[in-house]
Protein backbone atom coordinates (compact mmCIF):
# COMPACT_ATOMS: atom_id res chain seq x y z
CA UNK A 1 0.00 0.00 0.00
CA UNK A 2 1.37 3.43 -0.97
CA UNK A 3 2.26 5.84 1.85
CA UNK A 4 0.24 8.41 -0.08
CA UNK A 5 -2.92 6.48 0.74
CA UNK A 6 -2.21 4.66 4.03
CA UNK A 7 -4.13 6.54 6.70
CA UNK A 8 -1.94 7.55 9.61
CA UNK A 9 -4.25 9.73 11.65
CA UNK A 10 -7.87 10.67 12.10
CA UNK A 11 -8.76 13.93 13.81
CA UNK A 12 -12.25 15.17 14.56
CA UNK A 13 -13.29 18.57 15.88
CA UNK A 14 -16.32 20.50 16.95
CA UNK A 15 -16.70 24.09 15.76
CA UNK A 16 -16.74 26.65 18.53
CA UNK A 17 -19.93 28.75 18.82
CA UNK A 18 -19.57 32.31 17.62
CA UNK A 19 -16.71 31.46 15.26
CA UNK A 20 -18.61 32.66 12.17
CA UNK A 21 -18.38 29.15 10.80
CA UNK A 22 -20.73 26.22 10.43
CA UNK A 23 -23.08 24.44 8.06
CA UNK A 24 -25.83 26.71 6.67
CA UNK A 25 -25.72 29.29 9.49
CA UNK A 26 -23.18 30.72 11.91
CA UNK A 27 -22.90 28.53 15.00
CA UNK A 28 -24.00 30.22 18.21
CA UNK A 29 -25.29 33.30 16.43
CA UNK A 30 -28.75 34.79 16.89
CA UNK A 31 -31.03 36.49 14.43
CA UNK A 32 -30.37 34.24 11.42
CA UNK A 33 -33.42 33.82 9.22
CA UNK A 34 -32.99 30.03 9.12
CA UNK A 35 -33.35 29.55 12.88
CA UNK A 36 -34.88 32.73 14.31
CA UNK A 37 -37.81 33.58 12.03
CA UNK A 38 -41.34 32.19 11.86
CA UNK A 39 -41.11 29.00 9.77
CA UNK A 40 -43.61 26.14 9.88
CA UNK A 41 -41.97 23.05 11.37
CA UNK A 42 -42.81 19.84 13.27
CA UNK A 43 -42.81 21.74 16.60
CA UNK A 44 -45.19 24.49 15.45
CA UNK A 45 -48.05 22.94 17.43
CA UNK A 46 -46.30 23.64 20.74
CA UNK A 47 -46.70 27.38 21.50
CA UNK A 48 -43.41 27.82 23.42
CA UNK A 49 -41.49 26.55 20.37
CA UNK A 50 -43.55 28.03 17.54
CA UNK A 51 -41.83 31.33 16.81
CA UNK A 52 -38.22 30.25 16.28
CA UNK A 53 -36.72 26.91 15.36
CA UNK A 54 -33.75 27.72 17.57
CA UNK A 55 -36.10 27.57 20.58
CA UNK A 56 -36.48 23.79 20.28
CA UNK A 57 -32.88 23.14 19.36
CA UNK A 58 -32.59 22.90 15.57
CA UNK A 59 -29.03 24.14 16.11
CA UNK A 60 -28.31 22.04 19.22
CA UNK A 61 -26.00 19.73 17.27
CA UNK A 62 -23.34 22.06 15.95
CA UNK A 63 -20.97 21.51 13.05
CA UNK A 64 -18.05 19.11 13.09
CA UNK A 65 -14.84 18.85 11.05
CA UNK A 66 -13.13 15.58 10.11
CA UNK A 67 -9.51 15.55 9.02
CA UNK A 68 -7.79 12.41 7.71
CA UNK A 69 -4.01 12.33 7.18
CA UNK A 70 -1.90 9.77 5.31
CA UNK A 71 1.65 8.64 6.07
CA UNK A 72 2.96 10.98 3.37
CA UNK A 73 1.33 13.99 5.05
CA UNK A 74 -1.58 14.43 2.63
CA UNK A 75 -4.81 15.46 4.32
CA UNK A 76 -8.49 15.37 3.44
CA UNK A 77 -10.98 17.48 5.32
CA UNK A 78 -14.75 17.83 5.44
CA UNK A 79 -17.43 19.38 7.58
CA UNK A 80 -20.76 17.98 8.66
CA UNK A 81 -23.38 17.99 11.38
CA UNK A 82 -23.97 16.21 14.65
CA UNK A 83 -21.92 18.24 17.11
CA UNK A 84 -20.12 16.62 20.03
CA UNK A 85 -22.12 13.35 19.90
CA UNK A 86 -21.17 12.75 16.26
CA UNK A 87 -17.56 13.73 16.92
CA UNK A 88 -17.45 11.28 19.84
CA UNK A 89 -18.74 8.45 17.65
CA UNK A 90 -16.13 9.13 15.00
CA UNK A 91 -13.29 9.39 17.49
CA UNK A 92 -14.25 6.47 19.73
CA UNK A 93 -16.08 4.01 17.47
CA UNK A 94 -15.29 4.77 13.81
CA UNK A 95 -11.54 5.31 14.28
CA UNK A 96 -10.75 1.56 14.22
CA UNK A 97 -12.17 1.35 10.67
CA UNK A 98 -10.14 4.30 9.37
CA UNK A 99 -6.60 4.48 10.77
CA UNK A 100 -4.24 2.08 9.02
CA UNK A 101 -6.61 1.68 6.09
CA UNK A 102 -6.01 2.44 2.43
CA UNK A 103 -7.89 5.70 1.78
CA UNK A 104 -8.93 4.41 -1.61
CA UNK A 105 -11.11 1.76 0.02
CA UNK A 106 -14.02 4.13 0.50
CA UNK A 107 -16.74 1.55 -0.13
CA UNK A 108 -15.27 -0.87 2.40
CA UNK A 109 -14.81 1.79 5.08
CA UNK A 110 -18.37 3.01 4.51
CA UNK A 111 -19.78 -0.51 4.74
CA UNK A 112 -17.85 -1.40 7.89
CA UNK A 113 -18.98 1.75 9.70
CA UNK A 114 -22.57 1.34 8.57
CA UNK A 115 -22.75 -2.28 9.67
CA UNK A 116 -20.97 -1.62 12.96
CA UNK A 117 -23.53 1.07 13.83
CA UNK A 118 -26.63 -0.94 12.90
CA UNK A 119 -27.44 -1.74 16.55
CA UNK A 120 -27.92 1.97 17.25
CA UNK A 121 -27.88 3.58 13.82
CA UNK A 122 -29.47 3.22 10.38
CA UNK A 123 -30.65 6.86 10.40
CA UNK A 124 -29.96 10.13 12.16
CA UNK A 125 -26.85 10.88 14.18
CA UNK A 126 -24.64 7.90 13.21
CA UNK A 127 -25.30 8.56 9.50
CA UNK A 128 -24.48 12.25 9.97
CA UNK A 129 -21.16 11.18 11.43
CA UNK A 130 -20.53 8.64 8.67
CA UNK A 131 -21.27 11.31 6.05
CA UNK A 132 -18.51 13.58 7.33
CA UNK A 133 -15.97 10.74 7.30
CA UNK A 134 -17.00 9.76 3.78
CA UNK A 135 -16.61 13.30 2.46
CA UNK A 136 -13.18 13.67 4.07
CA UNK A 137 -12.09 10.46 2.33
CA UNK A 138 -13.26 11.73 -1.06
CA UNK A 139 -11.45 15.02 -0.45
CA UNK A 140 -8.27 13.15 0.50
CA UNK A 141 -8.38 10.96 -2.61
CA UNK A 142 -8.83 13.97 -4.83
CA UNK A 143 -5.96 15.86 -3.22
CA UNK A 144 -3.55 12.90 -3.38
CA UNK A 145 -4.38 12.41 -7.06
CA UNK A 146 -4.38 16.13 -7.84
CA UNK A 147 -7.92 15.85 -9.23
CA UNK A 148 -11.24 17.48 -8.35
CA UNK A 149 -13.68 15.00 -6.84
CA UNK A 150 -16.00 15.12 -9.85
CA UNK A 151 -13.20 13.55 -11.91
CA UNK A 152 -13.23 10.59 -9.51
CA UNK A 153 -16.96 9.93 -9.99
CA UNK A 154 -17.27 10.02 -13.76
CA UNK A 155 -15.78 13.33 -14.82
CA UNK A 156 -17.19 16.74 -15.65
CA UNK A 157 -20.31 17.00 -17.80
CA UNK A 158 -20.71 20.78 -17.71
CA UNK A 159 -18.53 23.87 -17.34
CA UNK A 160 -21.11 25.88 -15.43
CA UNK A 161 -23.71 25.18 -12.74
CA UNK A 162 -26.91 27.17 -12.39
CA UNK A 163 -28.59 27.77 -9.05
CA UNK A 164 -31.88 28.50 -7.39
CA UNK A 165 -31.76 30.02 -3.93
CA UNK A 166 -33.60 29.33 -0.69
CA UNK A 167 -34.21 32.37 1.47
CA UNK A 168 -36.86 34.51 3.15
CA UNK A 169 -37.35 37.06 0.35
CA UNK A 170 -38.05 35.95 -3.22
CA UNK A 171 -37.52 39.45 -4.55
CA UNK A 172 -34.01 39.63 -3.10
CA UNK A 173 -33.25 36.20 -4.55
CA UNK A 174 -34.32 37.28 -8.02
CA UNK A 175 -32.26 40.46 -7.70
CA UNK A 176 -29.16 38.35 -6.90
CA UNK A 177 -29.52 36.61 -10.27
CA UNK A 178 -30.83 33.16 -9.31
CA UNK A 179 -33.20 31.40 -11.72
CA UNK A 180 -35.72 30.57 -8.99
CA UNK A 181 -36.60 31.26 -5.36
CA UNK A 182 -37.69 28.90 -2.61
CA UNK A 183 -39.26 30.48 0.45
CA UNK A 184 -40.15 28.91 3.81
CA UNK A 185 -43.83 28.52 4.64
CA UNK A 186 -44.56 30.51 7.83
CA UNK A 187 -47.51 28.61 9.32
CA UNK A 188 -49.11 25.19 9.37
CA UNK A 189 -52.14 23.11 10.42
CA UNK A 190 -51.94 24.10 14.09
CA UNK A 191 -52.51 27.74 13.12
CA UNK A 192 -56.00 26.99 11.83
CA UNK A 193 -57.95 28.81 9.15
CA UNK A 194 -56.43 32.17 10.00
CA UNK A 195 -52.95 30.70 9.57
CA UNK A 196 -53.86 29.23 6.20
CA UNK A 197 -55.08 32.63 5.04
CA UNK A 198 -51.85 34.23 6.26
CA UNK A 199 -49.88 31.62 4.30
CA UNK A 200 -51.84 32.52 1.17
CA UNK A 201 -51.19 36.21 1.71
CA UNK A 202 -47.48 35.56 2.27
CA UNK A 203 -47.11 33.48 -0.88
CA UNK A 204 -49.15 35.92 -2.95
CA UNK A 205 -46.89 38.75 -1.79
CA UNK A 206 -43.82 36.73 -2.77
CA UNK A 207 -45.33 36.09 -6.22
CA UNK A 208 -46.19 39.76 -6.65
CA UNK A 209 -42.60 40.67 -5.81
CA UNK A 210 -41.03 38.47 -8.51
CA UNK A 211 -43.83 38.70 -11.06
CA UNK A 212 -45.35 35.96 -13.24
CA UNK A 213 -43.26 33.20 -14.75
CA UNK A 214 -40.40 33.30 -12.25
CA UNK A 215 -40.13 29.88 -10.53
CA UNK A 216 -41.35 30.15 -6.93
CA UNK A 217 -41.02 27.10 -4.66
CA UNK A 218 -42.25 26.51 -1.10
CA UNK A 219 -40.31 24.72 1.65
CA UNK A 220 -42.70 23.22 4.22
CA UNK A 221 -40.07 21.55 6.46
CA UNK A 222 -42.06 18.46 7.47
CA UNK A 223 -44.78 20.67 9.00
CA UNK A 224 -47.97 19.70 7.12
CA UNK A 225 -50.31 16.76 6.83
CA UNK A 226 -52.06 15.43 3.74
CA UNK A 227 -55.40 17.27 4.18
CA UNK A 228 -53.73 20.62 4.87
CA UNK A 229 -51.22 20.27 2.03
CA UNK A 230 -53.99 19.24 -0.37
CA UNK A 231 -56.08 22.26 0.50
CA UNK A 232 -53.16 24.71 0.53
CA UNK A 233 -51.95 23.58 -2.88
CA UNK A 234 -55.42 24.01 -4.34
CA UNK A 235 -55.78 27.48 -2.83
CA UNK A 236 -52.43 28.52 -4.34
CA UNK A 237 -53.35 27.55 -7.89
CA UNK A 238 -53.32 31.14 -9.13
CA UNK A 239 -50.02 31.85 -7.36
CA UNK A 240 -48.32 29.24 -9.58
CA UNK A 241 -46.03 27.40 -7.20
CA UNK A 242 -43.24 25.62 -9.09
CA UNK A 243 -42.86 22.86 -6.51
CA UNK A 244 -43.92 21.96 -2.97
CA UNK A 245 -41.06 20.66 -0.84
CA UNK A 246 -40.97 18.34 2.17
CA UNK A 247 -44.60 18.92 3.07
CA UNK A 248 -44.93 15.74 5.18
CA UNK A 249 -43.06 13.88 7.89
CA UNK A 250 -40.34 11.66 6.37
CA UNK A 251 -42.22 8.68 7.80
CA UNK A 252 -45.33 9.37 5.71
CA UNK A 253 -44.24 7.91 2.39
CA UNK A 254 -47.80 6.86 1.56
CA UNK A 255 -48.93 10.45 2.02
CA UNK A 256 -47.14 11.48 -1.17
CA UNK A 257 -49.23 9.01 -3.13
CA UNK A 258 -52.36 10.72 -1.83
CA UNK A 259 -50.97 14.14 -2.71
CA UNK A 260 -50.13 12.96 -6.22
CA UNK A 261 -53.67 11.62 -6.62
CA UNK A 262 -55.16 14.91 -5.41
CA UNK A 263 -52.89 17.14 -7.53
CA UNK A 264 -51.32 15.12 -10.36
CA UNK A 265 -50.22 18.27 -12.20
CA UNK A 266 -48.14 19.70 -9.32
CA UNK A 267 -44.52 18.97 -8.45
CA UNK A 268 -43.72 17.36 -5.09
CA UNK A 269 -40.19 17.00 -3.73
CA UNK A 270 -38.61 15.63 -0.55
CA UNK A 271 -35.63 13.74 0.86
CA UNK A 272 -33.64 16.24 2.90
CA UNK A 273 -34.29 14.37 6.15
CA UNK A 274 -34.11 10.83 4.81
CA UNK A 275 -31.08 8.61 5.28
CA UNK A 276 -29.20 6.11 3.09
CA UNK A 277 -30.35 4.26 0.00
CA UNK A 278 -32.63 2.14 2.14
CA UNK A 279 -34.61 5.20 3.20
CA UNK A 280 -34.96 6.32 -0.42
CA UNK A 281 -36.02 2.96 -1.82
CA UNK A 282 -39.79 3.46 -1.43
CA UNK A 283 -39.58 7.14 -2.40
CA UNK A 284 -38.02 6.04 -5.69
CA UNK A 285 -40.00 2.91 -6.48
CA UNK A 286 -43.44 4.39 -5.77
CA UNK A 287 -42.76 7.18 -8.31
CA UNK A 288 -44.80 9.79 -6.47
CA UNK A 289 -42.07 12.46 -6.37
CA UNK A 290 -40.69 14.75 -9.05
CA UNK A 291 -37.28 15.47 -7.46
CA UNK A 292 -35.32 13.73 -4.71
CA UNK A 293 -33.31 15.97 -2.39
CA UNK A 294 -30.84 14.08 -0.20
CA UNK A 295 -28.45 16.24 1.79
CA UNK A 296 -24.95 15.01 0.92
CA UNK A 297 -23.72 15.89 4.43
CA UNK A 298 -26.52 13.94 6.13
CA UNK A 299 -27.60 11.05 3.87
CA UNK A 300 -24.38 9.02 4.08
CA UNK A 301 -21.98 11.24 2.16
CA UNK A 302 -21.14 11.31 -1.51
CA UNK A 303 -20.83 7.52 -1.62
CA UNK A 304 -24.46 7.02 -0.67
CA UNK A 305 -25.68 9.94 -2.78
CA UNK A 306 -24.22 8.22 -5.84
CA UNK A 307 -26.03 4.99 -4.98
CA UNK A 308 -29.33 6.82 -4.54
CA UNK A 309 -28.85 8.62 -7.86
CA UNK A 310 -28.14 5.33 -9.66
CA UNK A 311 -31.36 3.83 -8.31
CA UNK A 312 -33.39 6.96 -9.07
CA UNK A 313 -31.95 7.13 -12.58
CA UNK A 314 -33.65 3.86 -13.48
CA UNK A 315 -36.97 5.61 -12.75
CA UNK A 316 -36.03 8.92 -14.42
CA UNK A 317 -36.32 10.80 -11.11
CA UNK A 318 -33.84 13.70 -10.84
CA UNK A 319 -31.63 13.98 -7.76
CA UNK A 320 -30.92 17.58 -6.73
CA UNK A 321 -29.30 17.60 -3.29
CA UNK A 322 -30.46 19.82 -0.50
CA UNK A 323 -27.82 22.52 0.03
CA UNK A 324 -24.51 20.82 0.89
CA UNK A 325 -22.34 23.52 -0.70
CA UNK A 326 -19.33 22.24 -2.68
CA UNK A 327 -20.25 18.62 -1.94
CA UNK A 328 -23.32 19.12 -4.11
CA UNK A 329 -21.43 21.10 -6.72
CA UNK A 330 -19.10 18.20 -7.48
CA UNK A 331 -21.99 15.73 -7.59
CA UNK A 332 -23.98 17.92 -10.00
CA UNK A 333 -20.89 18.66 -12.13
CA UNK A 334 -20.63 14.92 -12.86
CA UNK A 335 -24.27 14.29 -13.82
CA UNK A 336 -25.12 13.68 -17.46
CA UNK A 337 -28.80 14.60 -17.11
CA UNK A 338 -30.03 18.22 -16.92
CA UNK A 339 -29.19 19.40 -13.41
CA UNK A 340 -28.88 22.43 -11.15
CA UNK A 341 -27.96 23.20 -7.54
CA UNK A 342 -29.53 24.78 -4.50
CA UNK A 343 -27.84 27.64 -2.68
CA UNK A 344 -29.20 28.15 0.84
CA UNK A 345 -28.82 31.84 1.66
CA UNK A 346 -26.11 31.84 4.32
CA UNK A 347 -26.26 35.49 5.35
CA UNK A 348 -28.29 36.33 8.45
CA UNK A 349 -30.89 38.31 6.49
CA UNK A 350 -30.85 35.96 3.50
CA UNK A 351 -30.31 38.83 1.09
CA UNK A 352 -26.64 38.52 0.23
CA UNK A 353 -24.25 35.77 -0.81
CA UNK A 354 -21.62 34.40 1.52
CA UNK A 355 -19.88 31.03 1.78
CA UNK A 356 -22.16 28.24 2.99
CA UNK A 357 -19.59 27.26 5.64
CA UNK A 358 -18.76 30.82 6.69
CA UNK A 359 -15.09 31.37 7.48
CA UNK A 360 -14.35 27.68 8.10
CA UNK A 361 -12.51 27.10 4.82
CA UNK A 362 -10.31 28.86 2.35
CA UNK A 363 -11.31 28.17 -1.23
CA UNK A 364 -15.06 27.64 -0.88
CA UNK A 365 -16.64 28.82 -4.14
CA UNK A 366 -19.89 30.77 -4.17
CA UNK A 367 -22.32 31.49 -7.02
CA UNK A 368 -22.32 34.85 -8.76
CA UNK A 369 -25.49 36.01 -10.49
CA UNK A 370 -26.93 32.54 -9.93
CA UNK A 371 -24.09 30.76 -11.72
CA UNK A 372 -20.74 29.17 -11.01
CA UNK A 373 -17.90 27.98 -13.19
CA UNK A 374 -17.11 24.41 -12.18
CA UNK A 375 -13.94 24.66 -10.07
CA UNK A 376 -10.88 22.54 -10.86
CA UNK A 377 -8.97 22.53 -7.55
CA UNK A 378 -8.05 19.09 -6.16
CA UNK A 379 -10.49 17.35 -3.84
CA UNK A 380 -13.42 19.56 -2.95
CA UNK A 381 -11.10 22.54 -3.34
CA UNK A 382 -11.11 23.69 0.28
CA UNK A 383 -8.57 23.88 3.11
CA UNK A 384 -9.12 24.73 6.76
CA UNK A 385 -8.82 28.47 7.25
CA UNK A 386 -7.98 28.58 10.95
CA UNK A 387 -7.70 25.91 13.64
CA UNK A 388 -8.39 28.32 16.48
CA UNK A 389 -12.13 27.96 15.77
CA UNK A 390 -11.95 24.18 16.34
CA UNK A 391 -11.94 21.99 19.46
CA UNK A 392 -10.49 18.50 18.98
CA UNK A 393 -12.37 15.50 20.35
CA UNK A 394 -9.65 12.88 20.97
CA UNK A 395 -10.22 9.16 21.45
CA UNK A 396 -11.03 8.08 24.98
CA UNK A 397 -12.73 11.28 26.12
CA UNK A 398 -15.95 10.21 27.82
CA UNK A 399 -15.47 6.55 26.88
CA UNK A 400 -16.14 3.85 29.51
CA UNK A 401 -12.97 2.50 31.11
CA UNK A 402 -13.61 -1.00 29.76
CA UNK A 403 -14.12 0.11 26.16
CA UNK A 404 -11.57 -0.17 23.37
CA UNK A 405 -12.18 3.37 22.15
CA UNK A 406 -10.65 4.01 18.79
CA UNK A 407 -8.97 0.58 18.53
Amino acid sequence: MSRDFRIRALRVFTVRPGSESGTYFQQGATGHWLVDSLIANPMSGHPPYRERRSSWGINALDSIVVEIETESGATGVATGSGGLPAAWLISNHFRRFIEGQDARNINMIWDQIYRATLPYGRKGLPILALSAVDLALWDLNGKVRGEPVYNLIGGKTRDEITFYCTGPDAGAIKAMGFWGAKVPLPEGPFDGEAGLQRNLAFLKAQRDTVGPGFPLMVDCYMALDVPYATRLAAACHEIDIYWWEEVLSPEDVEGYRRLRQAHPGLKWTTGEHEYTRYGFRRLIEERTLDILQPDVMWVGGLTETLRIAAHAGAYDIPVVPHGSGPYSYHFIASRAEPAFCEYVAASADGQSIRPVFGTLFDGEPVPENGRMRVPDAPGFGMTLAARDMLSEVPAGVGAPEHSEAGR
